[in-house]
Formats: structure tokens, sequence, C-alpha cells
């Protein structure tokens, strides 16, 4: 395959590339965000009936986080071979690592049936799901971003963006299919098996059409004019010599922890507790915020080929903060605007396409995946991590915490987009590469 142009238009076969990788990365956060949704029942099933409610349900989320303590160890594994023999092979393994947990998940016995061994079963699939997870979303963005020109980078990401965003959005629907077409007894039953298999099984799906991709120009290119022995360790040179990239990148992934673990992940929660509002009723509300963030995420991308990160960012981050704002005020004033105010904020969560945009540009090519795939899980390990118990503790003193928070780490995020134009510029004033910024073309 040629290496396309740097302004072409897309071709059918950059359609169907983008197609397959958007679908393939819904499915996997799908896969991944899906036990989140049946953590009640599944904590009932895989540990002891005496045991304390409160104890059953906080080891049942300790073991989904466990899938994000893993991400950023599957991620740089990952990354690794795909810098040194592709990005096609581990793109399309990380969906088959994703699949296979998700599968096994959905037909393992409960306590009742093999004791201890049931909860450590799941722990191992939810870590082998998270080292997929890990892996997926950077290898997605630097698969599409490799496949088109230079001057599609932004609709490419923002379809990848919008296909992991509806991955959640797929899961949430699920959710309330089971919860409406099932008893709880049902549910708890047999029904909770339901959206695991369904997963496991387009899970695998999706990895046998991803047969049909081809290896990413950028990366034929690079394979032709050096052999892979001569090249040293990617993540030896993404941390010796692209410490501003990094930093960058992880200020940015911050931002994106911000938007989607508060605004979109923690809100239905808090609001049910701040307003007394029924969970189908966030839940509704939820849906349409996630809808309006996949539709926007492309919208976005395009906007970033036409002007720029600075200038997106900057005006889409500036709408963020106000969305947040006016979601928590509005809704406190009069719980009635939950739904358009949930909307529109979702909607504004879509700049966080920026992110990886900016990722794919701030590496070169040789460490690309690597430097992407570092950055995002490492901070996201982290800032992810720590955002729920921070904004809980915040929120015990101040009932708009969680917007406070948001516009915080929004301004930061705003900060690291300033310094890295910046950069940009300063590097092509003197007509030397940035540190990690070569095009992509």
């Amino acid at each position: 395959m040629q290496t396309p142009t740097a302004t072409r238009r897309l071709t059918r076969q950059d359609a169907r590339t983008l197609f397959l990788a958007s679908l393939g990365g819904a499915l996997e956060f799908y896969d991944f965000i899906i036990f989140v949704f049946f953590a009640t029942v599944i904590a009932k099933l895989f540990f002891p009936a005496g045991m304390p409610d409160w104890l059953q349900q906080i080891q049942a989320f300790g073991i989904f986080a466990a899938g994000y303590l893993a991400r950023p160890l599957g991620g740089i594994i990952m990354a690794h071979f795909g810098d040194l023999f592709g990005r096609k092979r581990v793109f399309t393994f990380s969906v088959f690592l994703m699949a296979v947990p998700t599968l096994v998940m959905g037909l393992l016995p409960t306590y009742a049936s093999i004791g201890i061994a049931a909860p450590l079963l799941l722990l191992l699939m939810r870590v082998l799901q998270g080292a997929a997870i890990g892996g997926e979303a950077p290898g997605a963005w630097v698969f599409v971003s490799e496949h088109v020109p230079a001057n599609r980078v932004g609709v490419a990401t923002g379809m990848l963006t919008g296909g992991l965003t509806g991955g959640i959005l797929l899961g949430s629907l699920m959710a309330t299919a089971i919860n409406t077409a099932y008893t709880p007894a049902e549910v708890a039953d047999w029904a909770w098996r339901i959206p695991f298999i369904t997963g496991g099984i387009f899970g695998l799906v999706a990895m046998y059409l991803r047969r049909w991709l081809h290896e990413t120009p950028v990366f034929e290119a690079m394979r032709a004019r050096i052999g892979e022995e001569s090249r040293e360790m990617p993540l030896k040179a993404v941390l010796r010599g692209q410490g501003s990239a990094v930093i960058v990148s992880m200020l940015v992934t911050w931002m994106l922890t911000a938007a989607i673990v508060v605004v979109i992940l923690m809100t239905p929660a808090l609001f049910q507790k701040l307003h007394a509002l029924t969970p189908a009723t966030t839940l509704e509300a939820n849906v349409a915020a996630t809808f309006t963030l996949t539709v926007m995420a492309v919208v976005v991308g395009a906007l970033l080929d036409r002007f720029g990160a600075l200038r997106v960012g900057m005006i889409g981050s500036l709408a963020l903060i106000a969305a947040t704002y006016a979601l928590y005020y509005g809704v406190e004033a009069n719980p009635a605007n939950l739904l358009p105010l949930y909307a529109l904020a979702g909607a504004t969560v879509g700049i966080i396409t920026v992110v990886p945009y900016v990722m794919v540009n701030a590496f070169p090519a040789a460490t690309r995946f690597t430097g992407v795939s570092f950055s995002y899980n490492v901070a996201y390990a982290v800032f992810g991590g720590i955002t729920p118990l921070l904004v809980s503790v915040m929120m015990a003193g101040n009932r708009h915490a969680a917007a406070h928070y948001v516009a915080a780490v929004v301004v930061i995020g705003m900060g690291a987009l300033m310094w890295n134009a910046t950069r940009t510029a300063r590097a092509a004033a003197l007509e030397t590469p940035v540190e990690a910024q070569p095009a992509l073309r």
C-alpha cells in the first residue's frame, strides 16, 4: 500500500478502515465497561452469601478497578511490539484478548459452585480485560491516524473516539434492556450472563473482521527504511528524549479523565444522592449525554482538521466548563432540567477528541504507539484512580465540588495545549523537528 498524500480525500479503503476500527473499539469498550452495570449482582454471586452487602460491593468494585490497574502494563507491552513488529498484529490481538475473557466471565461458575475459585477466576479475567483495553485505545488511535492523510487525522481520531464512547452507550443500553426485560430474580439467576456472552461473541466477530485491515503506510515505510534489528527499545527512546511530549500527553489525558469519569460516569450517582433522583431518571439522562458525546466526538475531529488543536481545544474547553456548571447548578434549581442540561454537557465532553489528536502528533513514527500508550495509560491509571475518591471527599464539603474539579483540570489541560502550540511554533521557526512531533506523513 502506498503512503497517502497529505491532502487527498478519504478513499473507500480509508472509510472501511475507520469503520472496522471504530466498530471494534466500540465492542471492546462495551466488553470492558459492562461489568460495572452488573456489579451489584456479581457481588452477590461471586462472594460468600454470609458476607455483608457492603463488603461484597467493595470487593466487586475492587475487581472492576483491577482492570484499570492492568491497563498501563498491558498497554506498554502491546505498544512495544506494535512499534517493533507492526500496528495491525497488536491491533487485532487486543480485540481477541478482550473478547475471550468477556465470554469466559459470562460462563463462569459462581461462588456457590466452586467457592473461592470463582472470584479468583473473575479477577484473572478482569486483569486480562484491562491489559487488552490498555492496548486498544492507543493502538486504535495510532492505527487510524497512520492510515489517513495528515489533513484527515482529526476525523479519524474523532470517529475512533466516538466508537469508544459508543461502547459505553451500548453497555448502558444493554443494562437497561436486561433490567427491563427480566425480573431481578431472573437477572440474578441467569440473565446477567447475556451481556457478557453477547459481548464476547461480537468481540470475536470484530477480531475476524480486523483480519481484512492492512498494515499502516507509515509503519511500512518505516520498516522499509530501517531493519527491525537496528532499532532501540521504543520505551527507552520515549523516556530518554521525548519527555515534553509525554508530559503534554499526560496533562491532556487528565482533562479527558475528568470529563469522562466525573461528567459521564459519576454524575448519575451523585445526582441520585444530591437531588433524590431515581436511578431510572439519571440513567435516561446519562444515555442522552453519552449519545451526544459520541456524535460530537466526530464533529470535533472534523473541526480539528480545519482549525487546529489550539483554537478548537480552547473554545471547546471553555464550553465544557460552562456546560458542567450549568448542569450542576441548573439541576439543583430545577431537577426537570436534568435531561437537556446533561445532553448539552455530554456534547461538550466531545472535546476529548483533541487528546488523541495531540498525542498522535506528539511522537515520531518509530515510538508513536509506545509514546501514546505509555502517556495515556499511566495518566489514566493515576488520574482515573484518584478522581472518584478525590471528588467524593470534596463533595462532602461542597455540593458543586464535582464541577469545580472538572473546571480546574480543564484549565490545566488548556495550559498544556498552549504549551504544546508554543513548542511546535518554536520548532517550526527554527526549522528543526519538535522533540517528538514530526508530521504523520
